[in-house]
Order: C-alpha cells, then structure tokens, then sequence
C-alpha cells in the first residue's frame, strides 16, 4: 500500500491535484460503492423482516432523483474546496510522505474523530431543526421519512458544508494543535464516516447490528426513528448525547421518560409529606 501511495504522487507530479483527485474519487466510490448492497438488499424480499418501516420503500423514481441531487452537490458543492485541501494540509503539518502511521494510532486518532464528530452533529443537527433553520436548510433532508443508503448527502448545501466539517474540519483542526497526522488516516477516516452515514440511512435493522455489541453505537434503528418522527436522536454515530440530554426519539423513549418523570414526582410527593 506504502508503495502504491508513493507511486501515485510521483506520478502525478502535482501534490495539489494529487490530493484533490483522490479525495474526490474515495469520496465518489465509497459512498456510491457502500450504496449498492442496499440498493441490491431493498429489492430482495428475504430482507424484508429486517426492515424498520417495512412498507415503505423508495420507488426507483425517488431513488433516481434522489442520486442526481446527491451527483449534484458532490460535483457543484463538495468538488471546488477538495482542491484546497491540501495546501491546508501541508501548512498545519499534515504528512503524505511513507511510510504511513502504525495502525495503533490510527485506530487512536479515528475513534478520537468519531467522538469528536458525533458532537458536533449533535448540536448543529439539532440547531438546524429550529424554526426558520429548518425550513429553509434541513427540511430537504427529511424528504424521506423512511430512509434509504442514497439519501445520506440528500441535503441542502448549507447543511452539505455545515455538518460536512465535522468529517473533514475536526481532523485539520486536531493536525493543527497536535502536528500529528497522516492523509491516509484521514482518508480512512472519510471512508468509515460514509460507511457509518450510509448504513445509519439504510432502514435495516439486523441481529449482527454493531449496537447489539456495543451498546453505545447509534446504528440504523436510532436515525430511522429521527426521520420518522422528524425531532429527537440528534447524533451521528453514539447514543450518549440523545440519552444525557434527553433528546431520544420514539415510543419507547417517550415511555422511558415518562415512566422516570412520574417515579420523580411521586419521590417530591413522599418527600414533601
């Protein structure tokens, strides 16, 4: 892998276009790539019972239109600041050089970024459901309210760039206090946020779900209940903020806090008798 990477930016002979070209085309190929099991697992009636809304499916008209908005905001949005990438990267220190990072810290830095990232999501995805912000920028992405892979990046541009920092920002922003990173972990950093974007918009829930391993870990189940209801499950990738700030959406998170509000409220009552 070492080799190849070297390989590349030699043969490219301009580390600018280098950068911007494989960062586009990772983006192009990860996230349409990680869309066709879904798109294949949707028109396969065996997976029906691992549906969350199993009858609602996207018609090949939504699916269509959905992509050419997707190809549109890739192309005319997230294509021109790729090519300043990295000349940011080279002046806060970010390496392109072999050999790469051992993958202890890469797996370090990545899981710092997931955490960091699903802060981030928390409160400006929750921001953007307020009023006017809703309306005008986040409205788009609830179009669907049961998800589907494809409509991960159906959003409105300022939400495309405004939660999109949070994937590429939070690492410049780490590289810039820290001078301790590689664009190969940032590229499999990008490649795991999609795969993590892509699968939490699938409408599948199935036994293997990583949540059912780890607990903490959002999934599929926690964002369809956001689409579905439009308010609560702000986070991308962990439960923590949503459970904390009881922001969790669903019947069953509607019970659990009124279950806990009346168990405090007969505790005030013994209280104060």
């Amino acid at each position: 892998m070492e080799r190849v990477w070297a390989a590349y930016y030699l043969y490219m002979k301009n580390d600018i276009l280098a950068t911007g070209l494989l960062f586009f085309l990772l983006h192009e190929f990860m996230y349409f790539g990680r869309c066709i099991p879904w798109f294949i697992i949707d028109r396969t009636p065996y997976f029906k019972k691992y549906k969350i809304q199993p009858n609602n499916y996207p018609s090949n008209k939504e699916q269509w239109e959905c992509t050419k908005s997707v190809l549109k905001s890739h192309f005319f949005v997230e294509a021109l600041p790729i090519w300043f990438f990295h000349p940011i990267c080279e002046r806060i220190g970010v390496s392109y050089d072999v050999p790469f990072p051992s993958w202890k810290t890469i797996a370090v830095q990545i899981t710092v970024f997931f955490f960091l990232e699903d802060a981030w999501h928390y409160w400006f995805h929750r921001g953007i459901h307020y009023g006017v912000f809703y309306k005008i920028i986040h409205k788009q992405h609830h179009r669907y309210a049961a998800p589907f892979g494809l409509a991960a990046e159906y959003a409105h541009p300022i939400e495309v760039m405004l939660l999109g920092f949070g994937t590429v920002g939070i690492p410049i922003v780490w590289c810039y206090f820290t001078r301790n990173l590689h664009l190969f972990t940032i590229c499999i950093w990008i490649t795991l946020r999609l795969f993590q974007a892509i699968d939490a918009h699938s409408g599948y829930e199935f036994p293997i779900s990583l949540h059912h391993f780890f607990p903490l870990w959002a999934g599929a189940d926690h964002h369809d209940e956001h689409h579905h209801h439009f308010i609560g499950n702000y986070a991308s990738s962990f439960r923590v903020w949503d459970y904390f700030l009881d922001t969790e959406a669903g019947q069953t998170a509607k019970q659990t806090r009124e279950k806990a509000s009346k168990t405090k409220a007969e505790k005030a009552a013994k209280k104060n008798n």
